[in-house]
């Protein structure tokens, strides 16, 4: 049977622009299609606008560090509608980018949301289209919580509209969202309240590094309440937000980071017969594929790993497999993470819980305040773990609170994923003085 494309993808996001022109690249015949603008969640609405007011909401530290450093400079003011500005124009580059990656391979563009009329068919505004092979790649969007005046809200993709800045905001949601816009909006200046139903954010990452972490931000200035859920929200003046605990708090807006689902409830996935969670995620196997054999699924909107990284390498995996016959296994183990809070927490392998279920570990510990702040005024501190098996004195897993964390644990997760050894990092010498050296000279397990 004669098929109009090798290839439909269904979402221009990381992964399925990469699979849909790595694809073409190989001499496939493929077609993408898109609601919205592309570049996904990472490039329009998340990773990296997020990251640009990220390193906005740095500055104010490093303008107090400058004064013990012997600089002097008049009041700083901030302005969000010139980072805004900025931001966004810079973001429809990095879209255009996108696009013609996908023109220079000869992808053709479609311009709509996708449809599944059946295993090989493909609907978009009213057209259809046929493909040997389907690729959903519809990544995933923010949830909030059906309360009174959920209204009044906002979620991580709208926080992205404000061009004045918040005097108080209070965020919803302990996870990485919600912890970096609380640092975001803390460091540009707003009076920033967390509210979460746990004592602990960031749930899944190692206990001492979000302890630590959260520790660092209340030191910061931003307020938590923990234990909590928000029941109401009224729209007076300000919002006034009211708890199950009773406590109530006004502030000027509010920002749901409450997790997020796959965008896949318009696919017609039960009507074609595409197996999903509750969730909304498509259930895969290790090829991709779908319960139905011609659909694929990678990224946010199937069962694996939500990060960038991972549905770029899902797509280049995928794209090889369909059309050259390549066979792969895609590896989720040790698989590096970065939470751009502040300061930053970044780690590679098992948490020390997961680890000492499989490993008789050794555990290395250091908190210390670093060099450039000895003299900045700034009580900031880091904190470093190495986890290693007794056993096979092999690193299993490192974990890092502070300055630069991503960084350094970029270059920390080749070692990991190498198998080195403890011993190896012991013979390696620091680069003296930084941060980083710490991971090279600790020397003592952690006595429990």
């Amino acid at each position: 049977m004669s098929y109009d494309y090798d290839l439909f993808v269904i979402g221009a996001g990381s992964g399925g622009v990469r699979a849909a022109r790595w694809s073409a690249g190989l001499g496939a015949k493929v077609a993408i299609c898109e609601e919205d603008r592309y570049g996904g969640t990472c490039v329009i609405r998340g990773c990296v606008p997020k990251k640009f007011m990220y390193y906005s909401s740095m500055f104010g530290d490093e303008m107090r560090s400058m004064k013990n450093y012997g600089w002097e400079i008049p009041e700083a003011t901030f302005d969000l509608s010139k980072l805004k500005k900025v931001r966004d124009n810079e973001i429809e580059r990095l879209s255009g980018i996108y696009r013609g990656l996908l023109d220079n391979t000869g992808v053709r563009r479609i311009n709509g949301a996708g449809k599944l009329i059946d295993g090989h068919t493909v609907e978009v505004a009213g057209t259809r289209y046929t493909a040997k092979n389907i690729l959903i790649a519809v990544g995933g969007k923010p949830t909030f919580l059906n309360i009174p005046g959920i209204e009044y809200a906002i979620s991580s993709n709208e926080v992205f509209d404000l061009s004045t800045l918040p005097k108080k905001l209070v965020v919803v949601g302990g996870g990485f969202i919600g912890v970096e816009f609380a640092g975001i909006f803390n460091g540009l200046g707003s009076e920033v309240e967390v509210v979460i139903r746990k004592e602990k954010i960031l749930r899944g990452f190692d206990d001492g590094a979000r302890s630590f972490l959260m520790e660092e931000m209340v030191k910061k200035g931003i307020t938590f309440s923990t234990g909590s859920n928000i029941i109401n929200i009224e729209k007076g003046e300000r919002l006034t937000i009211t708890l199950d605990t009773g406590k109530i708090i006004e502030a000027d807006q509010i920002l749901f980071a409450t997790g997020r689902s796959p965008k896949t409830e318009e696919l017609n996935l039960q009507a074609v017969g595409v197996e999903y969670l509750p969730s909304g995620k498509i259930v895969v196997n290790n090829k991709f594929q779908s319960s139905i054999s011609s659909i694929y699924a990678i990224g946010d909107c199937s069962n694996s790993l939500n990060l960038t990284p991972v549905a770029t390498k899902e797509g280049t995996l995928l794209a090889e497999y369909l059309i050259n016959g390549t066979d792969f296994e895609m590896d989720y183990s040790d698989v590096p993470e970065a939470i751009f809070s502040q300061p930053s927490l970044s780690s590679v392998g098992p948490t020390e819980g997961e680890a000492s279920k499989h490993f008789d570990i050794d555990v290395y510990e250091s908190t210390f305040r670093s060099l450039k702040h000895t003299l900045s005024g700034i009580e900031e501190k880091t904190y470093m773990k190495l986890i290693v098996d007794k056993k096979s004195d092999r690193v299993v897993a490192c974990h890092m609170v502070g300055a630069d964390a991503s960084e350094i644990m970029q270059g920390i997760g080749i070692a990991v994923k190498a198998g080195l050894k403890k011993k190896d990092f012991d013979r390696t010498i620091g680069i003296h003085p930084s941060t980083a050296e710490e991971f090279v000279t600790m020397r003592t397990p952690r006595k429990d």
